[in-house]
């Protein structure tokens, strides 16, 4: 499972010319699923996601209650190492992929953190002003 995480004053999601989720200040979270991703690593996401010390004073969500805007990306799992087409074999399908998001959202919510997400295979337009800018990969 892999995550591109933004600091942000303000991020959103809009599908259809309508917002479906929205967030002030937190992190904006793309969220990348493979093959090999189960319970495991999406406890280990939501635990690292919300304890992440990278908002302003080295704080966290969970320090601060800031929200976080979670949003499918399975091309974070894209391979351009041959040719100029990326090739997408490393993400997981859309049947494994999307409960996973889903229990990555509801780990988090568990936790107590305030969650917004987008739609997962929708069309999406995702807006956002990056605080710093501060931008991090995780891994788990």
């Amino acid at each position: 499972m892999r995550a591109v995480v933004q600091r942000v004053s303000s991020a959103s999601v809009t599908v259809d010319g309508g917002v479906v989720g929205e967030i002030d200040v937190g992190l904006l979270v793309l969220l990348g699923v493979t093959h090999n991703d189960g319970p495991t690593q999406v406890a280990s996401m939501a635990r690292k996601l919300h304890g992440l010390r990278i908002l302003p004073g080295e704080l966290s969500c969970a320090d601060t209650g800031a929200g976080l805007l979670v949003v499918s990306q399975f091309t974070l799992y894209g391979d351009t190492r041959k040719g100029r087409r990326p090739s997408w074999n490393a993400a997981a399908p859309g049947s494994a992929a999307e409960p996973l998001v889903d229990a990555v959202v509801d780990a988090l919510r568990a936790h107590g953190a305030t969650v917004a997400t987008g739609v997962f295979g929708a069309d999406m337009q995702v807006a956002l002003v990056n605080d710093g800018p501060f931008t991090v990969l995780v891994e788990v």
